[in-house]
């Protein structure tokens, strides 16, 4: 292969520029202070996450200091043409940098002299609190746009100017502004709480060892790895892109970065096999969004989930593997199809042996190992991140290239820069948060959704769905979903929960105990709770009950572990439903960005992505209606493994085509077994009956015009 088919012409480097951040060069004065700074700075996370004992808040506002004073040295404030406004710029730069440090000082000293007076603000005390919402406000300005700054600054001032003057249920009476800076600023629930912590610990040592294991050559591997196994089936390079996106991904947590490095490799590798161009783009972009919802990094959304539910990091993890699996396949069915339909060849890809690859790339996988055999064994996970950091560093010694001192130096520099812009984005986040749980605006909101849904879960899901694409245009998939999740699981807690509920009461199966709640609304409708019932007789029952007590008999008939599970499915649906905004237009960067390389128009492939990445949509609605999240071992395998046709069907019903065209009604019909393969009851006759329809589909699309596909040019 020639270099310059994985390579991007100038015109697509220069796209590609357009989607990142106008940095400053490395081999700048900035860029080595970056680069020093962020080797010590990494160290200290090491230490704080390992061995360290000081004060959580201490540790944040250190976090906070620290990465602001990255950020400035990064990303200048306004761009310069002339070398005198460059000079200013970057002593404007290091002045705000050195500001964030004074600020996380000025805390960590004065801290216990603030509670001396009683929490009463002095001049220093206002200084340093504005300084430090401004600075945070303006790196993440820098990084990620306008939106998050505007939201902030308006989440902030609803709570001490403009908030009494709105009537209604988001009305609000107020607190004074020094109220409002001492629980940002000081307050362990503000820029430097809960949020900031993630950040600090867990998000900050797994984007440290994603940042070690790309130094040390697994990027290079998992690329080969993913062309020897699926390089020589039909539409290869298609299942290459999806294979190595999904795998570079689960460590690097970053879409666009994801689509950036793996794209360039791909996409022209899919063009030549005779793709159409804009449909390669777009499996990158929803493969490599895909990335984020792969253990274990899952883009830091496993850790904000841990926070949140009070559920394991390992048990998350556990639980998302199989429904990431589920998208990527959905993604590959559509690889499938489109090679079929357009006689993609499986030839175009030089590989190696398998077994020559493993040898070279086995230890690779130890890290991994390592990772994974410390979770089990009950280690923190920023704990077993450190051990596996040190395993990387070793691992890499059985290779031809071992990691010297230069190469761990460059890891801890690069962890502290890829970690710069995600920093800033949390803690600032993390002031949101706090504006919400201050007002109570979340359980205002949570009301208002389930009003508008009319108490439905679908339309409730919908709803989020639509929220996230609106927050996406602006937010990043992070904040995205903290935001959303702060603000509408509740709501979707409340509605999974009430819908097992319900299957309860139907069935005739509710706990005696919780019986006891309807004998206290009517007696003679209690009497019926010991037979079964229809799912409609079972709602205007439960309509009985007044709100008050909902929540009291949600804890009487459902198991603690089972309403856990509930709430992480609710979470779940959320997270998912934010990562529509890669590849959803108008804004969808992650496409933006395969766009660029496949040289194809930005909003025609942003659809065509959206088209491709349906399982963001489809694959939610099993987290509310199926067993998939918390069920036995055998109701979730039962469930993946008739939605994983049910899915092939869904792709059939997309696109009009299988191993052959289908015509109208039997494209209809793809959907009805799509739908009976998924169905949400446990009805293992319907599901059957699905499986047994779309398999007389497939065959019969395949004696139709399948074939044995043929090379043809790579074409738009």
């Amino acid at each position: 292969m020639s270099k310059d088919a994985i390579e991007p012409d100038q015109e697509v480097a220069d796209k590609l520029r357009s989607l990142e951040l106008t940095k400053r060069s490395d081999s700048s004065l900035a860029g080595q202070l970056v680069y020093w700074i962020g080797i010590g700075f990494a160290v200290a996370h090491i230490y704080f996450n390992t061995l360290g004992t000081l004060s959580e808040l201490w540790v944040s506002a250190i976090h906070f200091g620290g990465f602001a004073l990255i950020c400035a040295l990064m990303v200048p404030a306004f761009s310069s043409r002339t070398r005198t406004a460059g000079n200013l710029v970057l002593a404007l730069d290091i002045f705000l940098g050195l500001a964030a440090v004074v600020c996380a000082a000025y805390l960590i000293g004065f801290e216990d002299a603030l509670y001396d007076r009683g929490v009463k603000f002095v001049t220093l005390d206002w200084v340093a609190s504005i300084a430090a919402v401004f600075i945070a406000l303006e790196m993440v300005r820098r990084t990620t746009g306008m939106f998050i700054p505007v939201m902030t600054v308006i989440a902030l001032t609803y709570v001490f100017w403009w908030g009494p003057y709105i009537d209604g249920i988001f009305g609000f009476a107020g607190l004074s502004l020094e109220t409002v800076m001492f629980r940002s600023y000081f307050s362990p629930e503000g820029m430097f709480g809960s949020i900031a912590r993630i950040s600090w610990t867990y998000v900050f040592m797994f984007i440290l060892f994603g940042a070690f294991l790309v130094k040390s050559g697994a990027g290079d591997f998992i690329i080969e790895l993913s062309r020897c196994a699926a390089g020589r089936f039909v539409g290869g390079p298609g299942f290459v892109a999806v294979l190595g996106s999904g795998l570079m991904g689960s460590v690097s947590g970053s879409a666009v970065a994801n689509t950036v490095s793996t794209g360039v490799i791909t996409i022209p590798l899919m063009r030549r096999a005779g793709f159409p161009a804009r449909f390669a783009a777009g499996v990158e972009a929803a493969a490599s969004t895909g990335g984020q919802l792969m253990p274990p990094v899952m883009g830091a959304g496993a850790f904000i989930m841990a926070s949140y539910t009070q559920i394991s990091y390992l048990q998350i993890i556990a639980i998302a593997a199989l429904p990431a699996l589920l998208y990527f396949m959905s993604v590959g069915f559509f690889v499938r199809v489109e090679a079929q339909r357009s006689h993609a060849s499986a030839v175009e890809i030089e590989t190696r042996p398998l077994r020559e690859v493993m040898k070279e790339g086995w230890h690779y996988a130890l890290p991994l190992v390592v990772l994974v055999g410390m979770l089990i064994k009950g280690f923190t996970p920023t704990y077993a991140a450190g051990v596996a950091i040190l395993s990387v560093v070793a691992s890499s010694w059985l290779s031809k290239n071992p990691m010297g001192v230069r190469d761990v130096l460059d890891s801890l520099a690069q962890g502290s820069k890829n970690m710069a812009t995600t920093a800033m984005l949390l803690i600032t986040v993390g002031l949101v948060v706090n504006v919400v749980a201050m007002t109570g605006i979340g359980n205002t909101f949570s009301l208002m959704v389930t009003e508008w849904a009319g108490g439905s879960l679908l339309i409730t899901i919908v709803l989020v769905a639509l929220a996230s694409l609106i927050l996406g245009m602006g937010l990043p998939v992070t904040a995205s979903y903290i935001v959303l999740a702060t603000l509408s699981a509740p709501a979707l807690y409340n509605l999974i929960s009430e819908q097992q509920l319900l299957e309860l009461i139907a069935s005739g199966q509710l706990p005696e105990m919780a019986r006891s709640i309807f004998m206290l609304v009517d007696m003679d409708k209690a009497a019926l709770l010991t037979q079964p019932m229809s799912m409609a007789d079972a709602q205007s029952l439960l309509a009985l009950v007044p709100p008050d007590f909902k929540a009291q008999l949600l804890e009487m008939a459902i198991d603690p572990a089972t309403l856990s599970m509930s709430l992480l499915a609710a979470h779940m649906i959320i997270f998912w439903l934010s990562q529509d905004s890669n590849v959803t237009p108008p804004v969808c960067l992650t496409a933006f960005a395969a766009a660029a390389i496949a040289r194809t128009p930005a909003m025609a492939t942003g659809l065509t992505a959206w088209k491709v990445a349906k399982g963001l949509y489809v694959i939610p609605l099993l987290f509310a209606y199926t067993p998939i999240i918390g069920g036995s071992w055998e109701e979730v395998v039962r469930v993946f493994l008739f939605s994983l046709v049910g899915l092939y069907a869904f792709v059939g019903l997309m696109e009009g085509f299988l191993e052959g065209p289908l015509k109208l009604w039997t494209r209809g019909l793809c959907g009805v077994a799509a739908l009976a393969l998924m169905w949400p009851h446990d009805l293992l006759i319907l599901n059957v009956a699905g499986l047994v329809l779309f398999a007389a589909l497939f065959w019969g699309s395949r004696r139709s015009g399948g074939g044995v596909p043929q090379p043809l040019a790579a074409h738009s």
